[in-house]
């Protein structure tokens, strides 16, 4: 069943995105294909850890911080109309795949630390140059689309700990050593 729905999803996304890659080789367009599915997967797993974790000031953050990503992102598209190196339209700056993805993992970052953070900015990298390596950004599209995206979420993202006052601090009487951690529910 799980692999039914697996297959399903994934030809789906392969009907819906591989429009604009005409002329491609087929590399080019799986490393395309596979930052459109992150550029899905991504934030659909952020929202359900959040949901998970009941974590509802989270998710008031993570909106803000989608919301205004994806506002300045297309408000640049609209505005600067720079062509895209594929020439399929005049789209191309900021990178708004670069700009959500980034958000994201500056959220993920911000709320709950780089353990969670770390790997995010990974993939949202990755994402970042398929589309590059896709030939529908240039690497300052998606350069400005990172800021965009992680500068969004600076500004809305507090960290789960501090919100908990989470206090974590060494001990030390001189002959031995200890942790000393609290966290207000």
């Amino acid at each position: 069943m799980f692999r039914r729905i697996v297959m399903y999803i994934c030809s789906l996304l392969l009907f819906v995105f591989p429009a604009g890659a005409e002329g491609l080789s087929w590399e080019r367009k799986a490393v395309k294909v596979s930052g459109d599915v992150l550029l899905a997967a991504m934030p659909v797993a952020t929202v359900a850890t959040v949901l998970a974790m009941k974590d509802w000031t989270g998710a008031k953050q993570g909106l803000f911080t989608g919301v205004t990503t994806l506002g300045v992102s297309y408000l640049l598209k609209f505005t600067v109309k720079k062509d895209r190196p594929d020439h399929s339209n005049r789209y191309s700056f900021p990178s708004a795949h670069t700009s959500l993805l980034f958000a994201n993992a500056a959220f993920v970052q911000r709320r709950y630390g780089w353990k969670w953070g770390a790997p995010a900015y990974v993939l949202a990298s990755y994402v970042g140059w398929s589309r590059v390596y896709g030939r529908k950004h240039d690497w300052w599209d998606v350069a400005a689309g990172a800021v965009i995206g992680a500068g969004c979420a600076y500004i809305y993202t507090r960290p789960f700990a501090q919100n908990h006052r989470l206090v974590i601090s060494p001990l030390t009487d001189g002959s031995s050593f200890g942790v000393y951690a609290s966290m207000t529910f």
